[in-house]
């Protein structure tokens, strides 16, 4: 799993474009200048002030020119920004692109979707005031972001650190205040998160402490111990509230539509995603079975040849296997692997992230950051674990290894990055980010790397089968037709998974709208679109190239690739009209 995508330092002087000013947008404008340049324009000076009033997420994307900032999350800038998207939003909707040429109309769709998606979240999901997950991401991410690349000495990050822990008790005071309708599925998780910051505060978060005076050492402390304090109190506040939120609010199907079509482009429907989860996961259900020993589906460490003794050991044996991987894909012309690609490093998840990712994530190289490291978080080790993650990782890693790393989201993610064209390389598709992880799985297999037979085969088909389940849980969640005790029982039963597993996969369902339906979608649709590449390459088809071809484009829907690739622009079409 992905969660966010380097680059240049954004210009911010100029914001006239996305004010309340902004001036209409008309057709002697165009005459007078291209018209990708002019759209260009637009989205560039919203890239600009969107990284400054979201200075934790510019962190986290490597852009550190606000690293002593908090986002403002009174109701006065929450108004004013939604605003400003939503403004934006109507000037772009109004450009007429008829005969723009295909590059500028593709650009313009782009944009649209991202102006597209901020707006959805603040019309219809509302989460600063129903979910209270928002204000202690702020505050995890806010620190994480700091720590997880040596972009600075660690004397300056640690500043940084202490300016943003004095602003946490505001924040949390504030997003109390913003509640007025708090779900509590998301108010349980937030409080589980809550409660578990208290290591990353305590320990990573104080290995910076090497060069700091007297004086800064004391301001750290203090403020880490506030901000501790305020944390473990918006906890209990939220405890206390509990009995009056309501479970869950689903979005409704319309909404649920809206999305698939406007944001992701998706030519599919609510209920037409929710028949190819369903198709998918008796396919897979069915593959298990087929295997000559279909228990090698259910991960099992005691198959292992070796269990490491540690964490240590364990991280090492994971990132260990890396080489191999990327030996086979060279040796069979599979993927092109740029000379740009950093270091893909496996690292312990913090406890705070784990109520909503169970199985870790996967984090990127920035969209700005100058270091091209990327790594994956995974949850911590234990070699008696009934944790499904864990026990994969045990027994054979190369399996999600190969989904997060190479051929997965790093070399992707890594590719994408390195666009020319900024409204591409600052789109993130997730239907496409996962789509391909996910295909990538199951490609090694059928192209040789997995013996027939081998764990590492039967953990394919469950990885698949439990990604159709996620589908099932997603729509039937989101369109109101499921509780959350309806979800995590369809993944225990139809997915495979162990309960723990299964409850944080609910939980990750419930969080980030449509997110699940990612992976099985979007490898639906690369598998279809791998058929029809072929078909028109005849004799000159290279699967490898097909590859190249694909993920050179960046992380743009496979509706968009299709226009692209074959010229065909009916998807996208059906989608954005």
């Amino acid at each position: 799993m992905a969660q966010s995508p380097p680059g240049r330092n954004p210009d911010v002087s100029n914001k006239a474009l996305i004010t309340k000013s902004t001036p209409s947008i008309n057709a002697d404008k165009f005459k007078n200048q291209s018209a990708d340049a002019a759209l260009h324009k637009l989205a560039d000076d919203y890239y600009a002030w969107r990284n400054e009033n979201y200075p934790v997420r510019s962190s986290d994307a490597g852009l550190h020119t606000w690293d002593d900032r908090l986002t403002d999350y009174s109701p006065a800038k929450i108004a004013e920004r939604a605003q400003r998207v939503r403004s934006l939003l109507d000037k772009v909707r109004a450009i007429k692109t008829d005969t723009w040429p295909k590059d500028a109309r593709i650009d313009w769709i782009l944009f649209r979707a991202q102006l597209e998606n901020l707006d959805f979240e603040n019309r219809i999901l509302k989460f600063e005031q129903t979910n209270p997950q928002v204000y202690v991401r702020e505050c995890t991410d806010a620190i994480f972001s700091l720590l997880k690349k040596e972009y600075d000495t660690p004397r300056k990050r640690a500043l940084a650190a202490t300016a943003r822990l004095k602003q946490m008790p505001a924040l949390l005071k504030q997003g109390l205040g913003n509640l007025q309708n708090p779900v509590k599925l998301y108010a349980q998780l937030a409080i589980q998160s809550a409660r578990s910051i208290d290591p990353l505060l305590n320990k990573s978060l104080m290995a910076l402490d090497v060069d700091l005076a007297p004086n800064e050492h004391d301001d750290l402390v203090k403020a880490r111990d506030a901000a501790l304090a305020a944390l473990h109190g918006y906890a209990d506040e939220l405890e206390k509230r509990l009995p009056k939120m309501v479970d869950f609010a689903p979005m409704g199907e319309a909404n649920y539509n809206y999305y698939l079509k406007y944001v992701l482009l998706l030519p599919l429907s609510a209920a037409e995603v929710e028949m190819i989860g369903r198709t998918e996961l008796a396919r897979y259900r069915a593959l298990e079975a087929l295997l000559p020993d279909p228990k090698l589906a259910d991960p099992d460490p005691k198959r292992a040849a070796h269990i490491p003794p540690d964490q240590e050991s364990f991280l090492k044996a994971y990132e260990s296997r890396e080489a191999e991987m990327i030996s086979f894909l060279k040796e069979h012309n599979l993927v092109t692997l740029p000379d740009y690609l950093g270091p893909f490093q496996i690292r312990q998840l913090p406890e705070a992230f784990k109520p909503t990712s169970p199985g870790g994530f996967m984090n990127p190289p920035g969209v700005y950051d100058k270091d091209p490291t990327g790594f994956y978080f995974i949850p911590t080790y234990n070699p008696e674990s009934k944790n499904f993650y864990i026990r994969a990782a045990i027994e054979d890693p190369r399996p999600i290894l190969g989904h997060e790393g190479i051929p997965g989201h790093f070399l992707q993610l890594s590719i994408a990055n390195h666009l020319s064209d900024e409204i591409r390389r600052q789109h993130e598709d997730t239907v496409f980010i996962e789509g391909w992880a996910l295909y990538g799985e199951e490609m090694l297999m059928r192209t040789g790397l997995y013996p027939n037979n081998s764990p590492a085969q039967g953990q394919i088909l469950r990885l698949s089968r439990y990604r159709a389940a996620r589908i099932g849980v997603d729509v039937n969640l989101h369109t109101g037709r499921w509780s959350f005790e309806q979800a995590v029982k369809y993944f225990m039963d139809a997915g495979g998974l162990d309960h723990e597993a299964a409850e944080g996969e609910a939980a990750g369902a419930a969080s980030e709208p449509t997110q699940k339906i990612s992976y099985i979608i979007g490898k639906w649709q690369i598998m279809n679109l791998l058929g029809r590449y072929k078909d028109r390459q005849g004799e000159n088809f290279r699967l490898g190239q097909f590859h190249d071809d694909l993920i050179k484009n960046g992380s743009l829907p496979v509706s968009v690739i299709e226009w692209i690739l074959l010229d065909d622009p009916s998807a996208v079409q059906q989608a954005a009209k």
